[in-house]
């Protein structure tokens, strides 16, 4: 209809526009003319038909369909971007990683976005139509960026991909096993099913896709330390007994390894000036928005500033990344439970924040587009503002049914109190906790917790290590040991003390986790003299031997050459139920091998046939799953020429 947007009819002999939409006659010669047709910068982004009325004959091409797109090039466009490396990196590149591991242990995890490849643009479309926004609605990239951050899954609107954290893949594909969006998309789009399963970086890299084939600008980002604040009180908790290890029961937050959004670039007329550029969105369903499992548009500037009010969902991007993380120790007393406050880490979430670099392949560090620096003037200022919007009463919305343990703090301070501006002294005494060397999987364990003390007086100090098997999102999967000592300092001096676990405490657990598999050490210290308590915990992963890739430096397209792909076992455990997949986008599709078991020392050797249908440098991605080895990956470069 005309007066919905959605039918232009351009008179070219009156010369007159229709809705801002205009058409030129270019050339004319003879029977012929040549008609520019031009769209305005706010057209309804979609797919249009085209018909041509000359007198009373009507012309409709074969393929009548034109995709209109948001437009990064174009100036009045709200998604405009200035620079043209930006522009190739954010909008045209097809090809990506996305950083995984933990904050000490950053690694890359390639990923082939694939905007490009068949059936992906029509994908899209249809998630617009599935999107329920109201026709006019698809010129706002604020809303279609929301609308796809709860389409990219499932929980709502049956979209494309269910999320799954419990380790069982059995009806499914293992989030770990993809290494790409295209054959996700594909798959949607023909089954009209919602895809089986999909974890942060999944959800990331579709959505992503999904963005940049829509034409607006976007980025995968990883936050390392990453807080899931259910209560809204900017605040994570953790407790444990006396032992160290984690109390499941009580803890209704969680800090994730990693976890990974998306940043989208567009203007926010819908807000005060000030808050245009990168905004937050991300489609891992981990809190409903507006009912719904979205989140964003969050404006980076906001988040920044503790601008935590203005939408989208400032507050909980803003948690993400600064929330303060508190050590709680959970003992019997009279029998009775006793919540000690061990320590407050002000600087210990959002750490590392990252994404690909523009035009290299390497990672840069954003996390100053994020938050200041720790501990400076506009820090504290940010906290300040953001502490002022949250409910006084220190829970939440999302925590008013929460069940609230009956116990006895110590020094009457309730866990869920606000402490951000609280200031503890510096402990006299430091723990330091080092990994001896690389850790394989089948090698023993071998850390040192080191203590140390910085008060010339006697100290007597009671030191509890516990070590677990954990997933990336920060649940426990097994305890694989600990150790209780007490030991005594003079003065200005410190000890190390070692926790050694042996390889067969582990390895049968590895098949347990479904997800990368962590190695997460818990120290609780508890002086003597003062009657002060500590805690301090690391996160390690696991080395892999690597995949090596035998293929040319160059190829010409429509030429066959031929790729192998070598794995060697190296490690002292077998590998059970090996898989290779690899994909090189515009020379063949996601293929996968079946490798069998492959014993210590074990090699195996796959080929495949790369028949390049485009030009330009290209990549292929390879990656090998097992049951104990949940992900290996590499990634090669060939430049393809006409």
């Amino acid at each position: 209809m005309p007066t919905l947007g959605t039918q232009m009819s351009l008179n070219l002999r009156s010369g007159k526009d229709c809705n801002g939409w205009r058409a030129t006659i270019i050339t004319s010669s003879n029977k012929e003319c040549l008609v520019a047709v031009t769209s305005p910068a706010d057209a309804i982004v979609g797919k249009y038909c085209l018909k041509v009325i000359t007198g009373s004959d009507t012309y409709k091409p074969e393929n009548d369909v034109v995709y209109l797109l948001f437009n990064p090039w174009c100036q009045v466009d709200t998604v405009f971007m200035a620079g043209d490396a930006e522009k190739n990196e954010y909008v045209l590149n097809d090809t990506g990683c996305i950083y995984v591991g933990s904050a000490d242990y950053i690694r890359s995890r390639p990923w082939n976005f694939g905007q490009f490849e068949e059936f992906i643009l029509d994908c899209c479309m249809y998630l617009l139509d599935q999107s329920k926004l109201k026709l006019s609605a698809r010129r706002d990239p604020v809303a279609v960026s929301r609308a796809m951050s709860a389409l990219v899954n499932a929980n709502d609107d049956r979209g494309v991909l269910v999320g799954n954290w419990s380790g069982g893949y059995t009806c499914g594909t293992s989030p770990l096993r993809w290494i790409g969006s295209v054959s996700i998309l594909q798959q949607y789009y023909k089954t009209k099913q919602s895809v089986r399963y999909g974890q942060c970086w999944v959800f990331s890299g579709v959505l992503t896709t999904v963005m940049r084939c829509l034409g607006i600008p976007a980025r995968s980002v990883s936050n390392f330390d990453s807080a899931h604040d259910t209560q809204e009180d900017l605040r994570v908790d953790i407790y444990v007994n006396e032992h160290g290890e984690p109390l499941k029961k009580l803890s209704f937050d969680s800090i994730w390894n990693f976890h990974v959004w998306n940043d989208v670039w567009m203007k926010r007329p819908d807000l005060p000036a000030g808050y245009d550029g990168w905004q937050t969105i991300d489609s891992t369903p981990q809190e409903r928005s507006h009912g719904i499992f979205q989140c964003g548009p969050s404006p980076l500037k906001a988040v920044q500033e503790g601008d935590v009010y203005l939408n989208f969902d400032c507050k909980f991007v803003y948690a993400e990344v600064n929330a303060d993380k508190v050590f709680w120790c959970v003992r019997k007393v009279n029998g009775k439970e006793e919540y000690i406050r061990t320590n407050v880490y002000a600087n210990a979430i959002g750490k590392n924040i990252s994404t690909k670099a523009v035009g290299q392949n390497r990672r840069e560090d954003i996390t100053a587009q994020y938050k200041y620096p720790e501990g400076s003037p506009q820090e504290r200022k940010a906290m300040q503002r953001a502490s002022s919007f949250i409910s006084r009463n220190g829970f939440g919305a999302r925590f008013a049914s929460a069940i609230v343990p009956r116990a006895r703090f110590q020094q009457d301070v309730h866990p869920w109190s606000r402490c951000q501006d609280e200031v503890l002294p510096k402990p006299e005494v430091q723990l330091e906790i080092t990994s001896k060397k690389p850790l394989y999987p089948g090698n023993p364990i071998d850390l040192g917790i080191t203590v140390k003390t910085s008060a010339p007086t006697s100290w007597t100090i009671n030191l509890t290590a516990s070590c677990h098997l954990q997933s990336y999102i920060g649940q426990i999967e097994g305890n694989l040991g600990s150790i209780k000592e007490t030991i005594k300092l003079e003065g200005k001096s410190e000890m190390e003390v070692p926790l050694k676990i042996a390889a067969d405490k582990y390895v049968g657990r590895l098949a347990s986790v479904g997800d990368e598999d962590l190695i997460k050490v818990i120290v609780i210290a508890e002086i003597e003299e003062t009657d002060e308590k500590l805690a301090k915990e690391t996160t390690l992963i696991f080395q892999y031997p690597p995949i090596t890739v035998e293929m040319p430096a160059t190829a010409k397209v429509d030429q066959e050459f031929n790729c192998a792909f070598i794995f060697k076992n190296t490690l002292r455990i077998p590998l059970q139920d090996c898989k290779l997949c690899v994909e090189g986008l515009g020379m063949f599709k996601m293929t996968s091998f079946d490798e069998g078991d492959i014993q210590p020392g074990g090699i195996f050797k796959s080929k495949i046939i790369c028949t390049p249908k485009r030009a330009g440098e290209k990549k292929i991605v390879a990656k090998v799953t097992s049951v104990q080895v949940k992900e290996i990956s590499v990634e090669k470069a060939i430049t393809i020429t006409e």
